[in-house]
């Protein structure tokens, strides 16, 4: 797949925006930087599209830009020319598809039928959107669509939310999500840029379901370690679980047969898609035992510790099951 639209699959929310005017374009870039997304689909609905996406490319480099709703190819250069990273088109227009891919710029273009989609492969492509998502039929069509075309991958645009956003991302052939919610033209507007940024943040912590999975416990070794799980089973009734290195009291609390991860222990913090927690939290700086991950019989990591401890404890993420 293209590194592009593989880094737009980490980010897993591609803000869909509508600037009126460009001088909105840098706060704007700032407030979903900090909230969270480094990531914008700039709509060519307004003559202000150019210069925003130039204006963004430039303060902040390292944010992912593209251009929606092209309709031309006079649009795509425009919008390449400005330093856009991606297209995306409301249908698909074979002349623009071929004109971008000739060009090596990666383009979406909206689907929302089984021709539509035979259009895009025989186009040479294998990442689509899924356009209007909830008036064509949503998650229910998707994956009636994904069933005979095994290789595509869908970002659904129109009608999602903060309350289906997570129905969609569940789904494996779900590349990622366009979505307005959290920057609505009427906010930009109003300038109100720390409102967006509240509310993206809000909606990456949607996505990201982060939770407390449970606790773990350092002892010297397995005799302690049992009675200590015994307790916790006679005084909670959380029943006892041996594995190879700790006993589980429940699924609360792991009592490890000896030193592991932390000073005092460590600390398990759940979340919906642990790929894209790291790509999240790595971006916030945060820094990660790259040796401490493991992963299932199928090749995907199931748990990562961070690098630093808290208080003693140290915090592993784990891919909810």
């Amino acid at each position: 797949m293209n590194e592009v639209l593989e880094k737009i699959g980490a980010i897993g929310i591609v803000p869909v925006v509508k600037i009126d005017d460009a001088k909105d374009a840098v706060p704007l870039a700032k407030a979903l930087c900090e909230g969270g997304l480094p990531c914008a689909e700039v709509t060519f609905r307004t003559a202000a599209a150019e210069e925003a996406i130039r204006a963004m490319t430039q303060a902040y480099p390292e944010m992912l830009v593209g251009a929606g709703t092209v309709l031309t190819t006079e649009q795509v250069d425009k919008a390449v020319n400005a330093g856009a990273k991606f297209i995306v088109s409301p249908g698909l227009n074979p002349k623009i598809v071929t004109y971008c891919v000739e060009k090596g710029v990666p383009i979406t273009p909206g689907t929302s039928n089984a021709s539509d989609i035979e259009q895009a492969l025989e186009l040479g492509l294998e990442v689509v959107k899924f356009f209007p998502a909830e008036q064509a039929g949503g998650l229910a069509m998707i994956k009636a669509l994904a069933a005979p075309y095994v290789n595509v991958k869908f970002m659904p645009t129109g009608g999602v939310n903060a309350k289906n956003l997570n129905d969609y991302l569940g789904y494996n052939k779900v590349l990622a999500c366009g979505g307005s919610w959290m920057v609505k033209s009427e906010l930009i507007n109003e300038g109100a840029f720390d409102q967006i940024r509240d509310m993206t943040r809000q909606a990456v912590q949607t996505m990201l379901g982060f939770e407390l999975g449970h606790i773990g416990i350092n002892t010297e070794n397995t005799q302690e370690a049992e009675e200590v799980t015994d307790a916790f089973d006679r005084i909670f009734g959380l029943t006892k679980r041996e594995t190879a290195v700790s006993f589980f009291a429940g699924t609360a609390v792991e009592v490890m047969k000896g030193k592991g991860y932390g000073v005092h222990g460590h600390m398990s913090i759940n979340t919906n898609y642990l790929p894209r927690a790291i790509h999240y939290l790595k971006s916030q700086g945060i820094k990660f035992d790259e040796e401490s991950a493991k992963y299932d019989a199928d090749g995907n990591m199931t748990i990562i510790y961070l690098e630093q401890d808290f208080a003693g404890v140290r915090v592993h993420l784990a891919q909810k099951k």
